[in-house]
């Protein structure tokens, strides 16, 4: 069982609040969905990812399949056994991770020949393995392989890898035909660069197949914003409106509320998780480095308007230790304050929605991450 209702639309902007009816629970949208590569959410045990509300998270087929393998996550009962997550998970299909390592992988028309970057193992996967890959690893949605394309690349190359997109959505549209999973809802890519016709075309042919919800891919791969919300802005177009819309592996608080201004409503983004490793914390006023020596005395809270455990507990000058002298428990308490911020930051966003400010709030967000990226250290990347 798996639906898609839309709940509200904004009047001033291509916004909506849905949610997603599966046998697992319901989850309403705009959604984040914390990032958990090798399943689990780095640094944090699952029962406080679903105490700050969080009722999906993505792991990665890719990274699984190769360690420690679909067949022994099968065995051991399943991806939310194995990671103790019951609520909703999602998985990519490899294709982003296989784009990522471009010196060792080869693209053919069957599928993707890619070396491992673990010890240099030669795999090829085909579109149909990706989702028997994914049904082994039993996500509740899964991800079609796909081309994730480069940017910049010329025209006709973008037009060649869009097309074999388009004919690996097919070959995974009729596997699924032939094999239903009730259980399991499976998602098309969108892809075409940055090219308008491209995307409208890809856009009108990933849609015209019956998948269970609808992906924009290939953004996020170095473009400037404004690039990236027009490709959204012509993506979405085309998209049917009683499916979910994802964009894949987006973002920053302004990439989010931009696109969610544009009728998206799933995301997935490591930001928030890495950033945290790396002491760069996202708050209400702004970009913060926990790094800078000016907080080595400093009693105050990260962020004094947050209710998240860590700044409810601790002071950055204790923080500012913990990460300097490496502590392991940094990491959770930087991590937890991060994901917390998203979880209020979609609320804030629905809460927009409803209220029809969410311009107002895009422009919040901007004078925040946009104007002051200089006076800190913050890591985007």
């Amino acid at each position: 069982m798996f639906k898609f209702h839309v709940l509200y639309e904004s009047q001033t902007t291509q916004a909506r609040i849905g949610k997603l009816i599966t046998h697992r629970g319901v989850v309403e949208t705009p959604v984040f969905m914390p990032v958990g590569t090798q399943a689990t959410i780095k640094a944090v045990p699952p029962e406080n990812i679903a105490s700050l509300g969080y009722r999906i998270v993505l792991a990665n087929t890719y990274h699984l399949y190769l360690r420690p393998g679909a067949e022994v996550i099968k065995d051991l009962g399943g991806i939310h056994r194995f990671m103790r997550w019951p609520r909703l998970i999602l998985t990519d299909s490899g294709g982003f991770q296989v784009y990522s390592l471009s010196q060792f992988r080869t693209i053919k028309e069957e599928g993707i020949l890619f070396k491992s970057h673990l010890d240099g193992s030669e795999h090829f996967i085909t579109p149909v393995e990706a989702l028997e890959i994914q049904t082994k690893l039993g996500s509740d949605i899964a991800m079609v392989l796909d081309t994730c394309i480069p940017y910049p690349l010329s025209y006709e190359e973008t037009k060649a890898l869009t097309e074999l997109t388009h004919r690996w959505a097919l070959e995974s549209f009729k596997y699924r035909q032939r094999h239903k999973n009730t259980k399991q809802a499976v998602f098309g890519i969108i892809q075409g660069g940055m090219f308008v016709d491209l995307r409208q075309k890809s856009a009108s042919f990933i849609t015209s197949l019956e998948f269970d919800g609808y992906a924009i891919g290939g953004l996020s791969v170095g473009e400037p914003l404004e690039l990236r919300n027009e490709m959204i802005e012509v993506s979405t177009s085309f998209m049917p409106k009683y499916k979910p819309r994802y964009l894949m592996g987006v973002g920053t608080p302004v990439d989010i509320a931009e696109a969610v201004a544009r009728g998206v409503d799933m995301f997935d983004c490591v930001l928030p998780t890495r950033n945290a490793r790396r002491g760069s914390l996202f708050t209400s006023q702004g970009p913060l480095s926990i790094k800078s020596s000016r907080f080595k005395t400093d009693s105050e809270p990260i962020d004094p308007n947050c209710g998240c455990y860590t700044c409810r507990n601790f002071s950055k000058g204790y923080l500012r230790h913990l990460f300097h002298t490496k502590e392991l428990l940094v990491y959770q308490l930087l991590t937890l304050h991060n994901l917390f911020y998203y979880a209020k930051l979609i609320e804030k966003i629905k809460q927009s929605i409803k209220q029809e400010t969410l311009l107002n709030l895009i422009q919040e967000l901007k004078e925040l991450y946009l104007k002051n990226t200089q006076k800190e250290a913050v890591l985007w990347t």
